[in-house]
C-alpha cells in the first residue's frame, strides 16, 4: 500500500477539485492534462493531492467500482460516485489515513450541489470499506477490471494472454521518471548527483515522485525528460554529422534534441503553436539549435530533399497509459481506425521529403498493432523496410520483432519499472 503526503488543512478543497476532474474526464470527455488546468487556483500542495487522487482513481477504476457496487441500493449521482471513489482510493490504494480519508471526503460531498442529501450515504459507504481494508481486494481481478475489454482483448490478439496480463499489472503503477542526456555528459556521475539508476539503454531513471525543474543539471540543460522507449526511434534513425533531418510532430522536443545534438541539421515541423513554443523553450533550455515550423505535417514539404526524417504520428497512445491514465477512460476502438487515414497520409508525404536512398523511421507511442505493424503494412509509399538489429538497442535485444521492428511494452524491464509501450519501423527510399 502506498502511503503519500497529505495536503495541509482539512483536505476538502483537494477532494473536491479531484472530484471536479473526474467529472471532466469521464462526463466530458476532456485529457486529465486540461482537467486539471481547469481547476480554480489551488496551493501547489493541493492540486498535487488532487491530480494522485484522480489519476488513481482512473487507473483503478473497474476495481474501485467493485468495491463500492456492493454498498449501494441504487445508483447515485455521478459527482457523489466520483467521491466514492477518490475516497476508496485513498482508503484501499493510497494508504490514507482513514479518519482523513473518510471526513475530507464526506465534506467535500456535503460542498457538491444538492450534496447534503448524500453524506450519510458517502459516510457509511466509506466506513464500510475502511473496516474491510485489504481485505475490500481480496478476490478482485484488477489488472482485467482495470482495463477495457476492447484494449485487452487487442492485447490478447496482439501479445498472447500472458504478455497481455503483465501489461495490464504494469499499468497500475505510475511510470518512473527517466531522462537523456546531451552526449559529453558522464552518465555515472549524474546517476551519483541525481540519484538514478543508468540504464542499459543509456538513460537515467529516477523515481516519478521529483519536482523536475528542481532537479541538478534542469537549467544548465544537461538532460532532458524522455521515457526509455522514447529515446529508442531517433537513435534508429543513425544520423550523422551535417545531415538534414526533418523531425515531424516534434512536440515536445526530446526527439528533435536527439538528432540536434547529434550534430544534425535539424528541422522540426509542429502543428500547435502552443506545443511548437514548447519545443522553441526546451532547445534554448538545452542550448540545441533546430528550425522549428509551424506546419500540418501531412501536407508541408521542404524546400530540399531531406537525409532523413523522423515521424512520430499521432496516436492512440495507449503505450503511455501508466503516466496518462484517463487514456483508459477516453480511447475506443473506433479511434484506432480513424487515425489510420491520417498515419497513411503522413507516411506519404514523409516520404516524399526523401532523397534517395534516405532514411525514414515511422514510431508511434501505441500499443495497438494497427498503428503500428499494421501502418506499415498498409503504406502505399515506395519505401524499403530496414530491418533493425537487435545489436542496435544493448540491453534490450527482446524489444526487437522477428520481422525487424522496434516494439517496446510497459510488460518489459518490470524489475526496473518498465517502459512506455513504442513501435518503430526504419525504412528506406530506393
Amino acid at each position: 500500500m502506498r502511503t503519500t503526503a497529505q495536503p495541509d488543512g482539512s483536505g476538502t478543497g483537494a477532494r473536491s477539485a479531484a472530484i471536479a476532474v473526474l467529472e471532466s474526464v469521464l462526463g466530458r470527455h476532456r485529457t486529465l492534462e486540461d482537467a486539471l488546468d481547469a481547476l480554480p487556483p489551488l496551493e501547489a500542495r493541493d492540486r498535487g493531492f488532487a491530480h494522485l487522487l484522480a489519476a488513481t482513481a482512473l487507473r483503478r477504476l473497474g476495481t474501485l467500482d467493485a468495491v463500492i457496487e456492493p454498498y449501494l441500493r441504487r445508483a447515485p449521482p455521478e459527482a457523489v460516485r466520483h467521491a466514492l471513489r477518490i475516497g476508496a482510493a485513498q482508503l484501499l490504494l493510497l494508504g490514507t489515513p482513514p479518519h482523513a480519508a473518510v471526513g475530507a471526503t464526506v465534506a467535500a460531498v456535503r460542498a457538491l450541489p444538492k450534496g447534503a442529501a448524500f453524506t450519510g450515504l458517502a459516510n457509511a459507504v466509506l466506513r464500510r470499506i475502511a473496516a474491510d481494508g485489504a481485505a475490500a481486494l481480496d478476490g478482485l481481478d484488477g489488472p482485467r477490471l482495470d482495463t477495457p475489454d476492447w484494449l485487452w482483448r487487442s492485447w490478447h490478439d496482439a501479445y498472447g494472454a500472458e504478455t497481455a496480463r503483465a501489461i495490464a499489472e504494469a499499468h497500475q503503477r505510475e511510470a518512473p521518471l527517466d531522462l537523456t542526456l546531451k552526449p559529453g555528459e558522464d552518465a555515472a556521475s549524474w546517476a551519483e548527483r541525481l540519484g538514478a539508476e543508468v540504464l542499459p539503454t543509456g538513460s537515467l531513471r529516477l523515481a516519478a515522485e521529483v519536482r523536475v525543474p528542481d532537479l541538478p543539471g534542469f537549467a544548465a540543460g544537461a538532460w532532458w525528460v524522455q521515457d526509455a522507449a522514447a529515446a529508442l526511434p531517433a537513435r534508429l534513425l543513425r544520423v550523422r554529422p551535417g545531415e538534414r533531418v526533418i523531425d515531424l510532430c516534434a512536440a515536445p522536443g526530446g526527439k528533435t534534441a536527439q538528432l540536434a545534438a547529434a550534430g544534425a541539421r535539424v528541422c522540426a515541423v509542429e502543428r500547435s503553436p502552443e506545443r511548437a513554443a514548447r519545443l522553441r523553450q526546451n532547445l534554448a533550455r538545452l542550448g540545441l539549435a533546430a528550425e522549428v515550423i509551424e506546419a500540418d505535417a501531412a501536407t508541408w514539404r521542404p524546400s530540399e530533399p531531406a537525409d532523413a526524417v523522423l515521424l512520430d504520428a499521432p496516436c492512440t497512445a495507449t503505450g503511455t497509459i501508466r503516466r496518462h491514465p484517463d487514456i483508459l477512460r477516453l480511447k475506443r476502438a473506433a479511434d484506432v481506425a480513424s487515425l489510420a487515414a491520417l498515419q497513411g497520409a503522413l507516411l506519404a508525404n514523409a516520404a516524399a521529403m526523401l532523397r534517395p536512398g534516405g532514411r525514414l523511421v515511422y514510431a508511434v507511442c501505441s500499443l495497438q498493432a494497427e498503428e503500428g505493424e499494421g501502418a506499415i503494412a498498409r503504406m502505399a509509399a515506395p519505401l524499403r523496410h530496414d530491418p533493425i538489429g537487435t545489436d542496435e538497442l544493448p540491453g534490450l535485444p527482446e524489444a526487437v520483432t522477428r520481422g525487424g521492428f522496434l516494439r517496446t511494452t510497459p510488460a518489459l524491464w518490470p524489475e526496473r519499472g518498465g517502459m512506455d509501450g513504442f513501435f518503430a519501423a526504419r525504412l528506406v527510399r530506393p
